[in-house]
């Protein structure tokens, strides 16, 4: 069995994110995911419209996603890949270079990302709407 995870907040869930999860889980047989827990959101100096609980309740809903995990630290994805036996890492391309260190442990795939859709678009356009 090919295990894949990906990492992301996956705040205001969206067709992007979707589309992402779904490619992912092409990769392999199993996916995991492991969201920002709202501590770890705090010392990156960010915050989530959604709680964690929910975000999580959320990502297990969506057919892609065999687990959910907690994502504390930057620092826990090596130990992450060995303690859950993966075999692929995936994230988006905008991330490209960041994650390299990873393929000592596993095979590391940067994804494109799906244009015209980002959370970061969705608050600027709420913000306009709601701020005229």
């Amino acid at each position: 069995m090919k295990k894949v995870i990906t990492y992301g907040t996956f705040d205001l869930l969206h067709w992007g994110h979707v589309n992402l999860l779904k490619r992912a889980k092409e990769l392999g047989d199993h996916l995991t995911v492991a969201i920002s827990t709202d501590e770890f959101n705090k010392q990156k100096n960010k915050e989530a419209y959604h709680s964690f609980e929910n975000r999580k309740a959320i990502l297990e809903s969506i057919r892609y996603v065999d687990k959910v995990i907690p994502e504390n630290s930057w620092e826990q994805k090596v130990q992450d890949v060995i303690d859950h036996e993966i075999d692929i890492f995936v994230m988006g391309d905008d991330w490209r270079g960041q994650f390299d260190f990873l393929y000592e442990y596993c095979q590391v795939i940067y994804l494109p990302r799906t244009v015209g859709i980002s959370t970061t678009k969705i608050k600027k356009d709420l913000f306009r709407v709601n701020n005229g």
